[in-house]
């Protein structure tokens, strides 16, 4: 049987970053390395900009050691959280603290060349506003309201976004920013902002996000399930007995975005109420009072509860999030969903079960895109072929 590797730099920064090891010596309680091979491993992490060394932990005994934190200010993050009709951009450092931020009003039917412009345009804005550089960008991560394969980077074909199809969206920021250039669905990279919110301890988590449409993402262990062809979490397009006469814009009929998505409210409470553009005057109506839009927004959180206790049978979270915009209803939605899916799933599977609206809010997506990238630029064999080729993180000087 072959000897095991001596645990790398890179193996070293994982233990510290999980909250594992505070000093060099707890490096080597763990590792059981020699303290001159942790500290040649540590200086190497420090001098390529992953760790810094700052005051001093609790003695055991002779000098008190410093403590080893991630180097959040070596390099930093921009994020993207893109929906329907909404934007939210994000410069964020390598522990997740936001430096700048703005949203905005983007049409994704609009095309990606519109869209990715005024995002590209408010990065270098953002950047500017909080005093970094573009040299100090270590990635970009976006989510998207449509399909997309995250070994590409492309979006996948969707009646629901033309001029989106089989988009080549790494090639066309690269040319913009450095760094690995990542992309997820919108309701994937939430489920993993909130994952990230609730600490590494957190149970399984599956969000769902209800804006204009619907989707979902499941995360456990800090991974995103995605299934065989990326479809993992498209509820939207569950289909609901007795709503035959339903069209949804896939083509299909009975889908549960067709009923209960914000658009499909919209569409059919401006039909009594002709003030009624969209996802947000359902919203506003529903929170003022209005006898029909919460009666419309109580209706979806049924039909959405249905759907979900089988989800929860099967996944069997211990947090069931509900965002979006029509999260913002409260119990109008959030209340219809919670009654249906406990009546409608065994007590096991709901055991423990919460089912409410996230910590982070309409923040969760650019959190999430941030924390895909510094897992990629944190990951060990990124972190060990960086040292290897003598590359520090953008910003190291």
């Amino acid at each position: 049987m072959p000897k095991a590797s001596a645990p790398s730099a890179g193996q070293l920064l994982q233990f510290v970053r999980e909250g594992q090891a505070r000093t060099r010596r707890d490096l080597m309680e763990l590792t059981g390395l020699a303290r001159s091979t942790v500290a040649q491993r540590v200086d190497q992490l420090v001098r390529h900009g992953y760790l810094r060394e700052e005051g001093v932990d609790i003695s055991t005994g002779g000098r008190r050691p410093s403590v080893l934190k991630i180097d959040e200010g070596s390099a930093v993050v921009l994020a993207a959280d893109l929906g329907a009709t909404h934007a939210r951009v994000a410069v964020v450092n390598l522990v997740g603290r936001t430096l700048a931020e703005t949203t905005g009003q983007t049409v994704i039917t609009e095309g990606p060349e519109k869209v990715l412009g005024w995002v590209t345009t408010q990065f270098h804005v953002l950047l500017e506003e909080c005093g970094r550089s573009l040299a100090e960008v270590c990635g970009v991560g976006i989510g998207l309201p449509l399909p997309v394969d995250v070994r590409t980077g492309r979006s996948i074909q969707t009646p629901l976004a033309p001029g989106w199809d089989e988009y080549d969206i790494p090639a066309d920021l690269a040319g913009h920013f450095p760094g690995p250039i990542l992309l997820d669905n919108d309701a994937n990279v939430m489920a993993l902002g909130e994952y990230t919110a609730a600490g590494p301890d957190s149970p399984p988590l599956l969000l769902v996000k209800v804006g204009t449409g619907i989707g979902a993402g499941i995360v456990e262990g800090g991974r995103v399930l995605r299934g065989v062809g990326g479809a993992a979490g498209e509820i939207g397009h569950v289909r609901l007995r007795g709503y035959d006469d339903v069209l949804c814009a896939c083509g299909s009929h009975g889908c549960l975005a067709a009923v209960a998505g914000g658009a499909a409210l919209a569409r059919r409470l401006s039909a009594l109420e002709p003030s009624v553009h969209d996802v947000s005057d359902v919203v506003r109506l529903a929170m003022a009072g209005h006898p029909d839009a919460v009666r419309l927004t109580r209706e979806a959180g049924r039909a959405l509860g249905e759907v979900l206790a089988m989800v929860v049978s099967v996944v069997n979270p211990g947090v069931l999030i509900i965002s979006g915009a029509l999260a913002r209803t409260g119990e109008h939605l959030v209340g219809e969903v919670r009654e249906v899916a406990f009546q409608g799933v065994q007590y096991r599977s709901t055991r423990g079960l919460r089912i409410g609206e996230g910590r982070l809010g309409p923040r969760a997506g650019v959190v999430g895109a941030a924390s895909m990238v510094v897992d990629r630029v944190f990951s060990t064999d990124v972190v060990d072929a960086r040292i290897a080729a003598a590359e520090p993180l953008p910003g190291t000087d």
